[in-house]
């Protein structure tokens, strides 16, 4: 069975909201069996344009768990805050 993986690429734009984000989706990501693989850090781009100060990366045990945790209805009120107070990239896509 394969995984499913959440890559975002954010630039925050409100710092205290999305804080709040970050709490109440740690939540709901453990509810779904997520595991954050990545969570900001520091990186070096090595080739081509990555204008994005965060990114982040969500291992779910199936591509279809990673789907219903981002649809469910206990995350869609939390996304809006992440989509209200910052700008970017998500995928979800499956993986080992």
């Amino acid at each position: 069975n394969m995984s499913g993986y959440l890559i975002a690429q954010i630039n925050i734009i409100n710092e205290e909201p999305y804080k709040e984000y970050i709490k109440q989706t740690s939540t709901i990501v453990k509810k779904y069996e997520g595991e954050f693989i990545v969570r900001g850090g520091n990186f070096k781009n090595v080739l081509g344009n990555w204008n994005y100060a965060r990114t982040v990366i969500i291992k779910f045990p199936s591509y279809k768990t990673a789907l219903n945790w981002y649809h469910s209805d206990e995350y869609k009120p939390v996304r809006k805050i992440r989509e209200e107070n910052s700008e970017g990239n998500v995928i979800i896509i499956e993986g080992n």
